[in-house]
């Protein structure tokens, strides 16, 4: 009789130590710290595993249960499914026996989770522990079966359940073709004689792309079948920006003083717009957790790099000021107007990509279909706020004046008039359309380019020029979705910062710091620090880690 001590299914089901490959307690059960997302140990077994994401969860459920699936001698294929989050599997129904015998022995051995699916049910039982009796009634008759292995990282801050979970679906023989329980994203029968090919790993998951980490998805056996680009798949590359300063830099900080007599408006150079709280490092980390489709991430700097770098792996590169401003006359500065007026100049930038503040995050696991449409049409989000009437007044504020002054040469331009600021949520934008923009408008471009610090006459060229730009010529469309701008002057920011820790249900959040005193960076440091850890346990492959066995390359 096979049983699951054979060492390749050891390896897929019992080595929970994720990317060190180092065994962390198989077995472990992880308890539940107060307010923080993290194991239930009602739900039975969570495993522990270093380096966790929502991605080496569900390859490391698939791997685990193929491998079981082969230790018995059943065939298997991937299947196209309908959950970006969990892994589909097709087998043959004359297997079932042999299916359910190797299941019974791995869950024994290294118990999980286990649901039943009945495709003709509008409703479905929920995942039931492996150790419970009740778990296994009513799979002999189920055409598709569910299961998992919870884990959870060292910190037990993130539970990853059995939505990360690989299903099993039986497909019935009817004459030349196997026949699926339920429908799937390309079709409902294969060939019954059918080989398998290996299909690339973006075929089975929105939120794997063809840049993503070959470890955390890697290509699948499937049928020739599911080999084809659908109407609704990305296939183009997406990247992401950020704009990034270092406000303790001592160099920095001269560079500034001596720039300062232009400043106009007290907000203009608050301190708290230049703080560096190490918002990056976790704003990196959840694009490696909640958005691992991201081909490239540019840092644009002031010739500044972050002290937790590693730069010498691809994905991530700095690009200097020096780098992308046409005109050298104009630095240094310490504008976020000026720098992004220039940022689709990075050499090697998708013509896609999204353009992220250093206090933006992607909250849960986002596909890039929130941001641009499978035609290439970015994504904009427009705010419930209205841009205030009448020209720019000596009363308003940067962000106001930007606002009037896009709107009118966009009136100018195109005889529409704009009335809605963005929300604080990542800017897709398409660099075709701020090369045009910078060309139809050179003065005004120029001129925001040239400002030092944020002017009456800037433009907002990222976070609502170049978005109304692309949607008035063909490029853009309005979208919506969950997300959360917090205001860390607020005097509840602790409770609002559990909640957010608590729900995870956002698929973005922005941690906004415009009007802070120096007496307020000191407590809401602290709140921070233990807020972003929690939330975004897992560093990214871009740090600089202790471990040696910690961050791979792709």
């Amino acid at each position: 009789m096979t049983t699951v001590s054979d060492p390749a299914v050891h390896r897929a089901v019992g080595d929970f130590g994720g990317a060190s490959g180092a065994r962390t307690g198989t077995a472990e059960r992880a308890s539940a710290r107060p307010g923080h997302t993290a194991a239930d140990p009602e739900r039975g077994d969570v495993y522990v595993e270093p380096g966790l994401t929502p991605l080496s969860a569900r390859e490391a459920n698939r791997s685990a249960l193929t491998a079981l699936l082969a230790s018995a001698g059943v065939g298997c294929f991937a299947v196209r499914g309908t959950s970006d989050h969990g892994t589909v599997v097709a087998v043959a129904e004359e297997d079932r026996e042999r299916v359910l015998g190797v299941l019974f022995r791995g869950l024994s051995q290294y118990p999980g989770h286990l649901s039943v699916t009945d495709p003709d049910k509008p409703r479905q039982a929920g995942p039931v522990s492996s150790r419970d009796p009740k778990a296994w009634r009513e799979v002999a008759t189920a055409r598709v079966l569910q299961v998992s292995w919870s884990r959870t990282d060292p910190g037990r801050h993130l539970l990853l359940g059995h939505e990360y979970g690989c299903a099993i679906e039986f497909w019935q023989r009817q004459g030349a073709h196997l026949v699926a329980p339920r429908a799937n994203r390309v079709t409902w029968a294969v060939a019954a004689d059918g080989v398998n090919v290996m299909g690339a790993a973006r075929l089975f998951s929105r939120f794997v792309s063809d840049w993503t980490e070959r470890r955390l998805a890697p290509p699948l056996a499937t049928r020739p079948e599911f080999l084809v680009n659908c109407a609704d798949d990305i296939a183009f590359p997406v990247d992401a920006v950020y704009t990034w300063v270092d406000g303790n830099d001592p160099a920095w900080k001269q560079r500034k003083a001596q720039a300062k007599g232009e400043v106009y408006h007290a907000e203009s150079a608050s301190d708290a717009r230049f703080i560096s709280r190490d918002e990056l490092r976790y704003s990196v980390r959840s694009l490696h957790l909640f958005a691992p489709w991201i081909r490239n991430v540019y840092i644009v700097t002031d010739d500044q790099v972050p002290d937790w770098l590693r730069e010498d792996l691809p994905g991530l590169r700095i690009a200097s000021h020096r780098e992308i401003f046409r005109d050298p006359a104009d630095l240094p500065t310490f504008n976020s107007h000026s720098i992004e007026s220039q940022l689709h100049h990075i050499e090697g930038l998708a013509e896609h990509f999204l353009y992220f503040n250093d206090d933006m995050f992607m909250g849960r696991p986002v596909a890039p279909h929130a941001f641009f449409t499978p035609s290439g049409t970015a994504r904009y989000f427009p705010s419930r706020n209205r841009i205030p009437q009448g020209p720019v007044a000596a009363t308003d504020t940067p962000v106001d004046a930007a606002c009037k002054n896009n709107r009118a040469l966009l009136k100018k331009r195109f005889g529409r008039v704009i009335t809605q600021p963005m929300e604080h949520i990542p800017y897709a934008l398409r660099r075709s359309a701020m090369e045009e923009a910078e060309r139809d408008f050179p003065e005004a471009w120029a001129r925001t380019s040239a400002s030092r610090f944020r002017a009456m006459t800037d433009l907002s060229p990222t976070s609502s020029f170049a978005l109304y730009y692309a949607a008035l010529t063909g490029r853009g469309q309005p979208g919506s979705m969950p997300f959360t701008y917090l205001q860390l002057a607020v005097p509840d920011l602790a409770d609002r910062l559990q909640r957010l820790l608590d729900g995870r249900d956002q698929d973005t959040f922005c941690l906004n710091d415009a009007f802070s005193t120096p007496e307020d960076i000191e407590a809401q440091q602290e709140l921070l620090d233990g807020f972003l850890n929690a939330y975004f346990p897992t560093p990214s492959p871009h740090e600089i880690s202790p471990d040696p066995s910690g961050p791979h390359e792709r």
